[in-house]
């Protein structure tokens, strides 16, 4: 643990120094967004092996991720507003210290009942440690890089699609769901280690209080911000959803070159977030406006690729890139309206991406209910990337007849 803590700084005031250095304490919040991430998307790979397990049907089975993103839903507002009066290290440690419970409780568990309350338990801390990170990465480093610091703290997302997650899925094959559950509670504790000893301390604000973080929610472009993430990431999570059944389905693609292709989309993933981190710095208005328009274009190609391989990896890619480009714009301009209330805002953002998962997969049940076809899932997903630049562009314009251009704030 540091010695003392840091006062809160202002945007004149040079970055907060960590206790053993700043690329130390960026590693652990980083690694610590991989191993969340690990958490909540190595279920999809388990299912089979997981249902197998407690005896459930796969459809029951699927109600696992469900009850974990409605904790994710929850619990972000919930504990973000409930530790209002804690400085941001004390709520990590408490968040990871939640994570590695729930997901250990989850292990040890044997009835189908009790193993989803434990995911939802699980579920409960995932959107705060992604906002707090992001806050504790932005306060060290230079204003002018706080895009790329958020950037490369969100990279741990994309890093568990294209390690954590296969791992875990390799290991519930051929040992069991709880042995690779185990493992992420068990690598929990050690992010949990690693924020104590490496994560700057900040001053606790103990005359804080909840009714003062929810008055976040009277702020219009705060919600304009939440709002456009909602929307704008749905159409991705309408793909991602049945892009494996795409792939077999329609593409024919031999199921052996599945994984291949799921590689790829994990390196876009990573790809467009540090590049949408890149471009925040520069601009976070045109960063936001480029990745939901290109996000449009992509989307709207989807059905006339679908028979040819190489062209649906190459749109595919395209809509990863752009839809995790938005990312990092979105998470920065938080940051620069939500006034006292950085953490709930910040925490709102990842209930936002998890509503907007729950929109997409909704969009494409309803597309392939009423026989659209595979091809209207991109149709679709180009509508909500729409709906995205609508909300941002009345954002803008209500910024505008403001008289604001922009809003600065300490983080």
């Amino acid at each position: 643990m540091s010695s003392e803590p840091i006062p809160p700084i202002s945007s004149a005031m040079p970055p907060v120094e960590a206790p053993h250095g700043r690329l130390v304490a960026m590693l652990i919040l980083t690694a610590g967004t991989f191993v969340v991430g690990t958490g909540e998307f190595a279920i999809m790979g388990m299912l089979p092996e997981f249902a197998e397990s407690l005896r459930l049907s796969a459809s029951s089975a699927g109600y696992a991720i469900t009850a974990y993103a409605i904790g994710v839903v929850i619990g972000a507002p919930l504990i973000t507003i409930l530790g209002a009066r804690l400085s941001r290290r004390e709520l990590l440690l408490l968040l990871f210290l939640l994570f590695a419970f729930g997901n250990i409780l989850c292990v040890s568990l044997s009835s189908p009942s009790a193993v989803m309350a434990a995911r939802f338990v699980t579920g409960l801390p995932h959107g705060a440690i992604f906002g707090i990170s992001a806050l504790v990465a932005a306060s060290m480093a230079e204003r002018k890089k706080r895009g790329q610091a958020v950037g490369q703290v969100l990279s741990g997302i994309a890093i568990s699609t294209l390690i954590g997650a296969p791992l875990a899925t390799f290991t519930a094959n051929h040992a069991s769901w709880r042995v690779s559950y185990l493992v992420i509670g068990l690598l929990g504790l050690c992010i949990f280690a690693g924020v104590w000893f490496c994560i700057p301390a900040d001053w606790p604000n103990r005359k804080n209080s909840p009714l003062r973080e929810i008055a976040v929610m009277r702020n219009v472009q705060v919600m304009l911000t939440l709002l456009t993430a909602a929307i704008g990431f749905g159409g991705m999570f309408g793909i991602y959803t049945y892009l494996t059944t795409v792939l077999v389905e329609v593409t024919h693609v031999p199921e052996w070159e599945v994984m291949g292709f799921m590689v790829a989309w994990g390196v876009a993933m990573l790809s467009g977030t540090n590049f949408g981190a890149w471009l925040a710095d520069r601009s976070i208005n045109f960063a936001a406006l480029l990745s939901l328009s290109g996000s449009a274009v992509a989307m709207v190609m989807f059905p006339f690729v679908l028979h040819n391989q190489f062209a649906l990896l190459v749109d595919m890619l395209a809509i990863a890139v752009f839809v995790n480009g938005l990312g990092p714009a979105l998470q920065t301009r938080l940051m620069d309206f939500a006034g006292d209330a950085q953490t709930l805002a910040a925490s709102l953002n990842h209930s936002a991406f998890n509503i907007a998962n729950a929109l997409g997969a909704s969009m494409g049940s309803f597309l392939l209910a009423r026989h659209f076809g595979y091809g209207a899932l991109g149709q679709g997903g180009a509508l909500l990337s729409l709906g995205g630049i609508a909300v941002f562009l009345c954002a803008l314009l209500l910024l505008k007849r403001s008289g604001q251009s922009e809003v600065r704030t300490d983080i």
